[in-house]
């Protein structure tokens, strides 16, 4: 039975070594994928003890099961923090899989594995092809980060304004997404520290929350649709002037504390909150084409694929 190398999390909480193993043979639609690179997302570092790493995986494939149907060995594919569903529900027959009630999510189910790892096994229904346009190192982020924020700007206008809260691992997708769609970019920021990067990256307005007037925020720059890309939850009392009527807020980041607003400017002015979790698969892909097609790529620093460099890019 092949054994390769996994990491998961130490009682330290750091990444150590340990290994996995599986069938001799790859069974149905399962390919095996050599892995090339990984991102490391907010999300891994908050896993608990044992639990496998690594969710923003690019590998090479190496060996398909005999139903596998399109992808062939040498291919250069990827996943995210999805790997499965039932198949037959109508949330998956609606292209909805990442709510099926049977979904497999990074660190629940099929929990022995990852992409902090030499290799991987997964179906062949959820890996993505990636375009020959963008490296190993650069598309590992997107099949978490960037699918969540290609998700969010699902249906925007090129007419309407975006607003970004944070420049971080989401936020700067955000931007740059948001900015390639044709929408006109605000940047909502606590310090005014951000501002040159938030404009490298895309931005068409910038505004320190600390110090920000209303009255910047004419008819144009209001608000259709705020994507919340941080973990301090939005104060409503200094957003709502700014939010245009009808505007949808999307909540992208984790907190475990209450999303509270107020109950009847929200009511007057049709305003909507949203949940929003990361791509499906039809989407993932659209977002890997338009990221390659419209050069969007990460802000990364890379390291090498070792327990040490997974302990570095874990230190933050």
């Amino acid at each position: 039975m092949p054994t390769f190398k996994v990491h998961k999390v130490s009682e330290d909480g750091y990444p150590k070594e340990s290994t996995t193993t599986k069938p001799d043979e790859l069974v149905g639609d399962n390919i095996l994928v050599k892995t090339t690179a990984s991102g490391i997302c907010g999300t891994d570092l908050h896993r608990q003890h044992d639990v496998f790493l690594g969710h923003e995986g690019v590998g090479i494939v190496e060996d398909v099961g005999r139903q596998v149907k399109y992808l062939k060995k040498c291919a250069l594919v990827a996943w995210g923090f999805v790997t499965g569903s039932c198949g037959h529900c109508l949330l998956y027959l609606q292209e909805e899989e990442v709510f099926c009630r049977e979904r497999c999510f990074y660190g629940f189910q099929n929990a022995g594995q990852g992409s902090f790892a030499s290799q991987a096994v997964w179906s062949e229904a959820f890996l993505h092809v990636v375009p020959n346009s963008l490296s190993d190192e650069d598309a590992a982020p997107l099949q978490c980060g960037g699918a969540t924020a290609f998700t969010a700007l699902e249906g925007v206008k090129p007419t309407g304004t975006v607003a970004i809260m944070g420049v971080g691992g989401l936020g700067h997708l955000c931007i740059q997404f948001a900015n390639k769609l044709g929408c006109r970019v605000v940047v909502l920021s606590g310090t005014s520290s951000k501002l040159e990067e938030a404009l490298k990256l895309g931005a068409h307005k910038f505004t320190s929350m600390a110090d920000y007037e209303p009255e910047d925020f004419d008819d144009v720059w209001k608000m259709n649709r705020l994507l919340i890309a941080t973990s301090i939850l939005p104060k409503w009392e200094i957003l709502l002037p700014i939010l245009a009527p009808k505007a949808v807020t999307y909540a992208l980041s984790v907190s475990f504390a209450n999303l509270e607003m107020p109950y009847i400017p929200f009511i007057l002015d049709g305003i909507s909150v949203k949940g929003s979790l990361v791509a499906t698969r039809a989407v993932h892909r659209e977002m890997l084409g338009f990221a390659a097609f419209h050069i969007i790529k990460p802000v990364i620093e890379t390291l090498p694929l070792t327990t040490e460099g997974m302990k570095e890019g874990s230190n933050g």
